[in-house]
């Protein structure tokens, strides 16, 4: 019987590779047997990205974009911006891979509108989509910051391929017409946020890194779709927009490669020669120098069989323990993170045996309370949750001990910080107390807050006696000089003692210096008053 098994399984790999050789042959998947070629043309990244005048080599950009040494800011945080940046020259490649590294970062919690990667027939203009035109020929990867369908479903990053007669559905946040996306948080990240973005063989492929460390191997596919029909050649381009809440939106690199397979030729252009007279050069260079070389080993030939002997030599004997010590060293790494990662087998053992007998302890008191008809039902529902996983060897999730002493830690901060946030407020709690005494003792604003009338009152009085008084020095500057003797009115009685001139002048002079020494008196207690505030 194995004889015959053996036969059928040699006859059924021999069809298997008659059908392969017979097929045509499948073309290599990206990454794979795939030429890569830098486009510098297509590209822009730090340092020195912009020149002097502000200009990006072979890009131009539009709107409120602006150009530094180290980035593109497309937008920054203010309302209603629009910017765009677009390569000069159209793509003379089919396939390719563009690498895009960026920040989206703001003061709010939500952000808008987003940016978006272009790969499109033509140029797009300043537009409603993501900054740039409505009705595109090309690719859109657009990384959508802020929820227009209110499904909590942002930010969100997703492809999108439109035909030029298509118009964008703002609505729905374009998840009526997406090929595929993925739910990715982009914003405010320690380290710029990187984009993969390849197109091979009508395969679109985006990765995603999330800048939450500064590993380049930290990707992650985001979308995979095939037969993706693109226009032949075009333009890349970066947009972004904001509107009622505003992120900046930072371009740090953008690097274009261009995919090509083996067996495709390009098309020889001036460099392609020049690389070939460097080529043919440096053969004969090499040439040269081995011939040289020969030349020189037949006329030494006891210095080339003492170097062949004597490779031990290059290394002196400090050399040689510093690498016993290392390799020693390399040794006992690996033994200890052996050893760790038994210990935690261990670890994991004792938990998955605690909590087994956790959960037998917790079925011998359910069965105290459960009727006596339940118990045949009830005996195997739990053998077969808490056994079955175990003789299958299903693992089991549990809690681990270092996660037990995490939330032990954090209770103990969130205790001492609640401590501190009550002893601050007793602290608010007896100074507003002592504020609230001292006003009830002496209202703020000193005498003058409770006399306040009193006092107007009183200069009310002071100015109608001081105009009494210039009135009636008018009067006697104008008997003065008519030279017309001052007579005391006489009275039906009879004759009157009048004030004479010297008399009146002291009675004035002794009521402004009460007036004066009044307000001088009134200021002190004041100024007396205000020190206590």
């Amino acid at each position: 019987m194995r004889v015959w098994l053996t036969w059928l399984c040699f006859g059924l790999v021999g069809v298997g590779l008659s059908g392969q050789q017979n097929a045509p042959p499948a073309p290599p998947p990206p990454g794979l047997g795939v030429l890569k070629r830098f486009e510098y043309k297509y590209s822009f990244k730090p340092p020195y990205l912009a020149q002097k005048d502000g200009s990006v080599p072979f890009f131009e950009y539009s709107g409120n974009a602006i150009a530094s040494e180290e980035s593109v800011r497309i937008t920054p945080s203010l309302r209603s911006q629009k910017g765009q940046i677009w390569s000069k020259l159209m793509t003379n490649f089919d396939w390719w891979e563009v690498e895009l590294h960026f920040r989206v970062t703001g003061r709010g919690r939500i952000g808008a509108d987003g940016l978006a990667f272009w790969y499109t027939a033509n140029k797009g203009v300043e537009g409603p989509v993501f900054g740039s035109s409505d009705r595109w020929n090309g690719l859109g990867i657009f990384f959508d910051s802020f929820d227009n369908d209110n499904k909590h479903n942002n930010p969100y990053i997703m492809a999108i391929v439109n035909d030029g007669t298509k118009a964008y559905d703002h609505q729905n946040d374009g998840s009526t017409q997406q090929l595929a996306g993925c739910l990715r948080d982009f914003r405010n990240k320690p380290f710029p946020v990187k984009a993969k973005i390849e197109y091979f063989n009508n395969i679109l492929t985006v990765l995603f890194h999330n800048g939450m460390s500064n590993n380049d191997r930290d990707y992650e596919v985001c979308l995979r779709v095939e037969n993706v029909i693109l226009p032949k050649y075009g333009y890349f381009g970066v947009s972004a927009a904001t509107g009622g809440l505003a992120d900046d939106h930072d371009v740090l690199k953008f690097s274009t490669s261009s995919l090509r397979t083996p067996g495709v030729g390009t098309v020889p252009d001036v460099q392609d020669a020049e690389s070939q007279k460097f080529e043919a050069e440096f053969e004969q260079y090499q040439k040269k120098l081995q011939g040289q070389k020969d030349q020189w080993a037949k006329e030494h030939p006891d210095q080339v069989m003492k170097n062949e002997d004597g490779w031990d030599n290059w290394f002196s004997d400090q050399d040689k323990e510093l690498q016993q010590i290392f390799q020693g060293q390399s040794e006992m790494k690996n033994v200890l993170s052996d050893l760790h990662r038994k210990m935690d087998e261990i670890i994991g053992r004792q938990e998955r045996t605690l909590s087994m007998m956790s959960g037998i302890q917790w079925t011998k008191v359910f069965y105290k309370n459960v009727p006596k008809r339940m118990k045949s039902i009830n005996a195997q529902l739990c053998a077969f949750v808490y056994w079955f996983p175990l003789k299958w060897g299903i693992p089991v999730d549990t809690i681990r001990r270092d996660e037990v002493n995490a939330v032990l830690a954090n209770q103990r901060e969130i205790v001492s910080a609640s401590r501190d946030i009550k002893n601050f407020v007793i602290d608010i709690h007896t100074k507003t107390g002592q504020l609230m005494s001292r006003g009830s003792a002496q209202p703020v604003g000193g005498p003058a807050a409770t006399g306040g009338s009193d006092v107007s009152g009183m200069m009310q009085e002071m100015r109608e006696s001081l105009n009494l008084i210039r009135r009636d020095l008018a009067g006697t500057q104008q008997r003065l000089t008519q030279n017309t003797p001052l007579k005391c009115p006489e009275v039906a009685s009879g004759p009157t003692n009048c004030v004479s001139t010297s008399m009146f002048m002291v009675l004035m002079a002794v009521q402004l210096v009460i007036i004066i020494a009044y307000l001088m008196f009134r200021d002190s207690r004041e100024t007396q008053a205000k020190k206590f505030y």
